[in-house]
């Protein structure tokens, strides 16, 4: 059955409304017992909300995945129990591209912004099943996916591999060789999402800055805006990669912004611009 399988990586769990080839608006709820919902995953649910507009639009031929961001504004942090109101405009939509900008918002407040974000088309059939996809977007548009199927995402790892202190982090870590969400992104390409390389980049960033400037007075280093934000290439389970995180500019104590990219063995697989504040703990939720 379609809806047990969209679980492990689906954070769209009803479509409200739809103006095709404009506008899009849904819900999701996170679960109580989510272990971890970070913040990226409410910039996924955001472009996943898009791509079902997208999907249909095309009869389930082809679907976007992650390219282009050129921004994302990262405001406040989601939790646990909390209900994501979705909303994307669709600015363009074929069988070559999807270009949208979107929100997620819990009781009117934003959580996350995205802003000008491209996804380029590929074949349906050689990642999904287009009759399980097509079955899916009838549930969400009809009643709505029973919520609370979702349990949480596992910590990516990673460790010191160099860089010169106080300009750049040089990391390695390892993609999973298995996880649950490699059944819902892809079934039939498993992909390691770029929202959650977007967290893993995100937290390395922040060790980057606590240990360059460490915030005085207590408060930790985050992630407010990521600005021209590019996925290069597919990162296939059990990869192997380094990230570099680079200082490009600070502004006193409290603000800076960062350079970071990611790449495998060959290629540069990911990268964009961090723009980090401190905030007082507790600030951003």
């Amino acid at each position: 059955m379609a809806d047990e399988r969209f679980r492990a990586y689906s954070f769209v769990d009803r479509i409200t409304s739809v103006e095709p080839g404009m506008r899009v608006c849904g819900s999701y709820s996170i679960p109580e017992g989510a272990s971890r919902f970070p913040v990226s995953l409410a910039a996924e649910a955001t472009g996943q909300l898009a791509a079902w507009a997208a999907m249909a639009e095309v009869d389930f031929a082809v679907r976007p995945v992650a390219g282009i961001a050129g921004g994302i504004a990262m405001l406040t942090v989601p939790e646990p129990g909390q209900t994501l109101d979705l909303e994307a405009a669709i600015e363009r939509v074929d069988a070559e591209a999807i270009s949208y900008s979107g929100t997620a918002s819990v009781g009117g407040r934003p959580v996350v912004r995205l802003e000008d974000c491209v996804g380029p088309m590929v074949p349906m059939e050689d990642y999904d099943d287009p009759a399980a996809v097509r079955e899916r977007y009838g549930v969400l548009r009809g009643g709505g996916a029973e919520p609370g199927a979702f349990r949480g995402v596992p910590e990516i790892g990673w460790k010191r591999a160099g860089g010169e202190p106080g300009e750049e982090l040089i990391v390695r870590l390892q993609v999973p060789e298995s996880a649950a969400f490699f059944g819902d992104h892809f079934p039939r390409r498993p992909v390691f999402p770029g929202t959650l390389m977007m967290d893993v980049n995100n937290e390395i960033a922040g060790a980057f800055m606590t240990e360059t400037a460490p915030p005085a007075g207590g408060g930790a280093w985050r992630v407010r805006h990521l600005g021209n934000m590019k996925m290069r290439s597919f990162i296939p389970p059990g990869e192997r990669l380094e990230s570099r995180v680079k200082l490009v500019e600070r502004d006193g104590d409290r603000e800076a912004t960062v350079r970071v990219e990611t790449r495998n063995a060959t290629r540069r697989v990911s990268g964009g611009l961090l723009h980090m504040v401190v905030e007082e703990e507790g600030a951003g939720s």
